[in-house]
């Protein structure tokens, strides 16, 4: 079964993201757009994902529970569960060990957290795009113990990933797919390893078009999460 996916998209709760990135108007630009599977990894942050995978049942799109982790070492890694509960467990430990700074509004943006008819019900007051007290080690080994899936993020940028911070990827990790942003690069350094494409849309229309595809036996969380963890024969 061949699905169109987005798995990492920023809702409002990101400050770097616009306010109309709210759960219905995500949901409903995937559904517009013809995409089967989705994930809101918001910055170091779960709060809206929960509610955003209730409205995907409405319009038959699976929303993977997901979340960006930016380590000590200020590498984004998207990280992907089984289910919520492993995501709150892994996204408490990481949202407390965020360092104590106020969001500013005004320079960041807002960190809204909303309700399936997008009214806003909070809104977080420590500023989320800083970097967590977790090394990559820590981060790593904490969610193999969620059994979840680790995806370094855009690995091609000059920031905030993997190569751009250690200039490799240790082998020591049980990692078998990359994020990469632009299809045209040079995929030397990561030769062993598969590729996803992902849009890391900030704003709704730069939630990917259905160009990009995973088979799946099942349209389910699981088959997804195994796809990511298996070597391509």
């Amino acid at each position: 079964m061949k699905l169109y996916y987005d798995l990492h998209i920023h809702s409002a709760l990101s400050p770097c993201a616009d306010n109309s990135m709210t759960p219905n108007n995500i949901i409903n630009m995937a559904y517009i757009k013809g995409l089967d599977i989705i994930s809101v990894t918001d910055h170091n942050s779960y709060f809206n994902v929960e509610t955003i995978m209730k409205l995907g049942e409405f319009r038959n799109i699976l929303v993977i529970p997901g979340i960006e982790v930016t380590t000590a070492e200020d590498i984004h890694l998207l990280c992907y569960f089984h289910n919520v509960k492993a995501l709150k467990n892994f996204g408490e430990k990481i949202y407390e060990n965020l360092p104590n700074i106020k969001n500013k509004e005004n320079i960041f943006g807002n960190q809204l957290v909303l309700d399936k008819e997008d009214n806003k019900i909070n809104e977080i007051d420590k500023l989320l795009i800083n970097a967590s007290k977790f090394k990559i080690d820590d981060v790593y080994h904490m969610v193999m113990e969620e059994r979840g899936v680790i995806i370094p993020a855009h690995i091609d940028k000059k920031s905030y990933s993997i190569l751009s911070v250690l200039g490799f990827i240790p082998e020591k990790y049980d990692i078998k797919f990359v994020e990469i942003s632009n299809k045209l690069y040079n995929r030397e350094l990561i030769k062993n390893y598969r590729v996803i494409y992902n849009s890391d849309a900030h704003y709704l229309q730069d939630i990917n078009e259905p160009i990009n595809e995973i088979d799946i036996k099942n349209k389910t969380i699981d088959k997804v999460l195994e796809y990511f963890k298996v070597e391509e024969k």
